[in-house]
């Protein structure tokens, strides 16, 4: 991402620390976002709904309304991309927080090039287009789920399915190849890009999200299989 590809994009700095608010909202202003900073959660939802940002840099410890809690609201009204802020050693933050909603995750403390390229990578496509994939934008049917690539949209027995913009990727890489057994390196490069710092943990994390969200009340998997050694592939509904 460019200073003028990143020149209409809005960014919200949820941060309670003032050093650490200060130094996201400069880095974000260099790659041209227009920032405005949070410090508390309760602030932070009211924010998002009318500043309408495109990415959210969110710290999981906020006085009052705690980062979990500000992310699960605000998931119920906005698309934007949520990047959490975790101490290195909160490994369970950092799965509750993807299994509410957010998109990816950078530990503290973190380097400022580390931030950006997180930051990135999650704007490397256009809003409007999935991930690369071979087959044509058709809509593709498996059993009761079927999904439109152009319109990003997601049904199964004809309900709408509300997934976030890194699960429907994941979808959409999956069903255009759906005899193929991805491994998870192949999805983390076909949905954040070769230069991802993310790990395994989050894609599972992701997937798990992405079939609670298509069964939610089924015990097995019909929709999305795991290749037992190997990765994901698509089931056959």
């Amino acid at each position: 991402m460019t200073n003028q590809s990143a020149a209409q994009q809005r960014a919200l700095v949820v941060e309670d620390a003032v050093e650490i608010q200060e130094v996201v909202t400069a880095l974000l202003r260099e790659e041209g976002f227009d920032v405005r900073t949070a410090s508390d959660g309760e602030r932070a939802v009211e924010m998002a709904r009318a500043f309408v940002p495109d990415l959210i840099v969110l710290d999981l410890s906020l006085p009052g309304l705690d980062g979990i809690s500000v992310c699960q609201q605000i998931r119920t009204f906005s698309e934007a991309y949520i990047l959490i802020l975790t101490a290195k050693s909160d490994e369970v933050d950092k799965v509750v927080g993807l299994s509410v909603g957010a998109d990816d995750y950078v530990t503290k403390p973190f380097s400022p090039r580390e931030l950006v390229a997180r930051v990135r990578v999650l704007f490397r496509r256009s809003r409007a287009q999935g991930p690369a994939t071979p087959a044509a934008a058709v809509e593709r049917t498996f059993g009761d789920l079927v999904i439109d690539p152009d319109a990003r949209e997601v049904t199964v027995a004809g309900k709408p399915v509300d997934l976030t913009r890194i699960e429907f990727d994941l979808l959409d890489t999956l069903s255009a190849s759906p005899r193929v057994a991805f491994s998870r390196r192949q999805l983390q490069e076909a949905v954040w890009g070769e230069d991802w710092y993310g790990d395994d943990h989050a894609i599972d994390v992701h997937v798990s999200n992405l079939r609670r969200k298509l069964e939610p009340e089924e015990r097995t998997t019909r929709y999305i299989r795991t290749m037992r050694g190997v990765g994901y592939r698509m089931g056959e509904g």
